[in-house]
C-alpha cells in the first residue's frame, strides 16, 4: 500500500540524488583536469563603475543627514531658538536680528535649510 503523504518525501529523495549525482560528476571532471599551479590573478577593476557605485552609495548615506532635523524641540513650547533678538541701529539702518539664522531651525528644518551652510550642502551627493 502506498501512502499519499510519502510523495513529498520521494520527491525530496529524488532531488537529493540528482544534486549529489551532479556534484560527483563535476568532481570527477575537475580531478581529471588539473590546472598548473601559479599565482592567483584578479580581474581588472573598472574605475568608472567603482566611482559610480561609491558616489551612489554615498548619496544614499548623506541625503538623510542633509534633511535631518537639527533642533529636536522645533515647533514646541520648549524651543530655545524660537526666542530672537533684534537691534535697531541708529542713523536709519535696517534692523539686525537673530531670527534670520535661527528661524529655519526653529521651524523644524535641517542643515540644508540654513542660510549660509545650506548652499554648501548642494556640493554633497544625494
Amino acid at each position: 500500500m502506498v501512502s499519499k503523504k510519502g510523495g513529498a518525501g520521494v520527491a525530496a529523495a529524488v532531488g537529493a540524488v540528482v544534486l549529489l549525482g551532479a556534484g560527483t560528476a563535476q568532481a570527477a571532471t575537475a580531478a581529471g583536469q588539473q590546472r598548473a599551479a601559479g599565482p592567483a590573478s584578479l580581474a581588472k577593476t573598472d574605475v568608472g563603475q567603482a566611482l559610480n557605485g561609491t558616489t551612489t552609495g554615498l548619496g544614499y548615506g548623506v541625503a538623510p543627514i542633509k534633511s535631518l532635523r537639527v533642533d529636536p524641540w522645533a515647533n514646541s513650547s520648549a524651543d530655545v531658538l524660537n526666542n530672537g533678538a533684534t537691534i535697531q541701529p541708529d542713523q536709519g539702518l535696517a534692523p539686525v536680528g537673530t531670527g534670520t539664522l535661527t528661524g529655519p531651525l526653529s521651524a523644524g528644518g535641517g542643515v540644508k535649510d540654513l542660510p549660509l551652510v545650506g548652499g554648501l550642502t548642494g556640493v554633497l551627493p544625494g
